[in-house]
């Protein structure tokens, strides 16, 4: 169960700063008819666009453009929402809040129109989240699938589940309410068929959610190596554009350079770094020191090497010094000076590949392999946009059902690990939330949604 909303009736501009053509103020409460006849002289009809002056204190006229009047339950938040769509010049923008504010509102926090959203039960956390998701979605696929989140496709999927869950707790829980009625075999094989049945359930959403979580946040790519070896020209080709400065001189790159690609609609932030080499240079060190430190960050390293030399005793020593859990690859750039043809093959489960960074060529390779290193396989239309508490609660099932399988014929216990699954699905929807779950939650948000 939810708590109340604020009764507060609160307002802000939502939308974004600057000069547009529109510019809108949105207001939320209980009541709005009455500060409706002191801005626009009356109440608008529910629904419908109604062309009015937006008035000051003394009567003159602040703007004029459009007011839409949502009366509740039927709005966005579930209470009265006013919505003044008036020319969008932030001097205008800011008059009219002023105006709001003076009537009583009080300026919106973050999320806040969200919240009471979801606090009115207009939309369950996994939908709210959604809203947040769409806004800040990088590609056209994450976009797709925070639509889907928001539409309510992952909450049925989570209710789906704990709907599963549900009829495996009542068919186990009839044991221990009526523990003088013995429960035959079949039953007990049924209880073991339901359970294997949820958790490959389980294990197929949380892939999902893993393969969504790729959409939603990227991958943090780091092109290192030594000097002069092509990582500039490199970040180049797969940003399709001249983003870092390429000379035959070595050390030319000091600072990271970035650029955010997308490959399959998955996001990469790709960062190119100093070469690795050791260096009087002071500059050129605070350089290869920050490229140490974007390798600590990174999801996946491209460890450039000129293919015409191939793996080095320096680059060896690169290698030794890469964290464990990091995945990389090793590319052969300048396959074009070596006359080695672009391909892809694997060293006891290293992954190599040869490309010519100045032609083109094997480009497209690289671009597989990066998706398949960090396991994409989806196309976006089954994969759920998946915040870390969502798997994190996900893997939390996942955990509570392989704790279950051994009990199963200890009913107390068995029910336990159950309803401890349960509790687990019910964060990802709200049911169980707590209060500061959701000031973290909604504060990311912007003012004025």
């Amino acid at each position: 169960m939810t708590p109340a909303a604020d009764e507060d009736l609160i307002a802000a501009i939502a939308t974004p700063q600057g000069r547009g053509g529109i510019g809108v103020v949105r207001l939320s409460g209980r009541d709005l008819s009455g500060i409706a006849v002191q801005i626009i002289g009356r109440i608008p009809w529910p629904r419908k666009a109604t062309h009015a002056a937006f008035l000051s204190e003394d009567g003159g006229a602040i703007d004029e453009g459009i007011a839409l009047y949502f009366p509740a339950p039927h709005s966005y938040t579930g209470e009265d929402v006013l919505e003044l769509q008036g020319h969008g010049g932030p001097v205008v923008m800011r008059m009219l809040l002023r105006r709001c504010l003076s009537l009583g509102a009080r300026l919106a926090e973050p999320g806040e129109f969200t919240r009471r959203a979801f606090l009115n039960d207009k939309l369950d956390l996994a939908q709210a989240e959604g809203v947040a998701d769409l806004i800040e979605a990088a590609t056209e696929a994450a976009a797709k699938c925070a639509l889907r989140s928001l539409r309510g496709e992952f909450s049925a999927a989570i209710s789906g589940l704990a709907g599963k869950l549900i009829e495996l707790r009542m068919l186990v829980e009839a044991s221990l309410d009526f523990p003088e009625e013995d429960i035959d075999a079949g039953d007990r094989i049924a209880a073991e068929e339901q359970l294997w049945r949820l958790r490959a359930d389980v294990s197929r959403a949380l892939a999902q959610g893993r393969q969504g979580s790729l959409l939603r946040t990227g991958l943090q790519v780091v092109l290192a190596g030594q000097p002069n070896v092509g990582k500039s020209s490199l970040l180049n080709r797969l940003a399709g554009e001249e983003l870092a400065i390429v000379t035959a001189i070595p050390g030319t790159t000091r600072d990271a350079v970035r650029q955010t690609i997308q490959i399959g609609g998955v996001p990469l932030n790709i960062i190119d770094t100093a070469g690795l080499r050791n260096t009087s240079d002071e500059v050129e060190a605070m350089g290869i020191s920050r490229t140490w430190q974007a390798i600590d960050r990174a999801d996946v390293l491209l460890l450039v090497v000129e293919a015409g030399n191939g793996v080095t005793a320096q680059d060896r020593e690169i290698m030794a010094r890469l964290p464990r859990r990091l995945s990389h690859v090793v590319v052969f750039n300048k396959s074009d000076l070596s006359g080695d043809p672009a391909r892809v093959t694997d060293s006891g489960g290293e992954k190599l590949i040869w490309l010519s960074a100045k032609t083109g060529d094997g480009l497209d390779l690289l671009r597989r392999a990066l998706l398949s290193i960090v396991g994409w396989q989806a196309t976006g239309e089954d994969v759920f946009l998946a915040r870390e508490r969502h798997l994190l609660a996900l893997e939390n099932v996942e955990a509570c059902l392989a704790r279950a399988t051994p009990v199963i014929g200890q009913a107390e216990l068995f029910a336990e690990e159950l309803r401890l699954a349960q509790k687990e699905l019910g964060r990802i929807t709200g049911e169980y939330s707590a209060d500061d779950l959701l000031g973290e939650i909604f504060s990311r948000f912007c003012i004025g949604k």
